[in-house]
């Protein structure tokens, strides 16, 4: 990444480091609401820190690859404005494919259950990152390379609505104007998303747009009657140990594939959603909240 994109992302991640997490959490202390404890904290930090480093290890690999497909990409004349308002657009509509895969494909959720394993909700939470997601995460944005993005523009407008995606895990912001939560994802969107209510559970996929969401069916409002409980349906046995908390869900797996049955049932349990069973021992999180709807319209 060149240096104007560098200083550009210091300019707007300062704020979020030294000004933002320390008043919320002076603040959530303060009011008697203790948003943060000093284990799930440093694991928000541990899990950031591992990303970060498998990440700058990959970044070259992930900018050769984007190189090498925008030999091939077709020529467009871009305005420069309308050059990047096309890149987020088209970035974040990205983002929300590759968030919803993560959600629905169990081989990728067992890489993106780190990130909703905090039983807490504050700002940390954002850097409480999807560990090996920098092995696949660039493979989405080669479409951008074919458009004749730049990659460099590419890595650095990821980079920067990760920024604005960090500063929506908090509680201390309750609900953002009508229009521009119809727009936007607000806390209270992503709160939606970082709970484990049944209602709840796969929704709100985008990363700064909520558009995507209300197209495709996976938008939910956040109801004055469901408080987000955080964390996973199943908790977790161990939840800071420092091995566990990236392996526990191929751990899962590894038993699966133990059992007697068929390989090409095994396999299903890799490329079907979280909860699915062969045996229907435990159920997905369309089916919970099928069920959880019925009883609710008996009510």
């Amino acid at each position: 990444m060149d240096e104007f994109h560098k200083q550009l992302l210091v300019l707007f991640s300062i704020p979020i480091y030294a000004i933002f997490i320390p008043l919320e959490w002076i603040l959530s202390n303060v009011q008697g609401r203790k948003y943060y404890t000093l284990k799930e904290t440093l694991i928000n930090i541990y899990l950031n820190a591992v990303n970060a480093g498998i990440d700058l290890l990959l970044r070259g690999v992930a900018l050769f690859v984007l190189i090498y497909f925008s030999q091939y990409a077709f020529t467009i004349d871009w305005n420069p404005v309308i050059y990047w308002i096309v890149l987020f657009l088209l970035e974040d509509l990205l983002f929300w494919f590759e968030h919803y895969v993560d959600h629905n494909v169990r081989f990728f959720w067992a890489v993106h259950v780190t990130h909703h394993s905090s039983e807490e909700y504050n700002l940390t939470t954002g850097f409480r990152s999807s560990v090996f997601m920098p092995f696949y995460r660039y493979l989405y944005f080669i479409p951008l390379a074919f458009m004749g993005f730049r990659p460099i523009d590419i890595l650095f407008m990821y980079a920067l609505t990760q920024l604005y995606g960090i500063l929506v895990h908090t509680q201390s912001v309750q609900r953002m104007p009508k229009w521009f939560e119809y727009i936007f994802v607000s806390p209270s969107h992503h709160r939606v998303h970082h709970a484990s209510n049944i209602p709840y559970l796969d929704k709100n996929m985008g990363m700064a747009l909520i558009i995507w969401d209300r197209m495709f069916g996976t938008f939910a409002e956040e109801m004055p009657d469901e408080k987000p409980v955080y964390g996973l349906t199943k908790p977790l046995d161990n939840p800071h140990h420092p091995v566990k908390i990236i392996f526990h869900e191929w751990q899962d797996i590894v038993r699966i594939f133990k059992k007697q049955i068929p390989l090409s049932t095994k396999l299903r349990y890799l490329i079907n959603p979280p909860g699915w069973s062969h045996d229907g021992s435990s159920k997905t999180a369309r089916e919970l909240r099928k069920e959880w709807y019925a009883k609710r319209t008996k009510k």
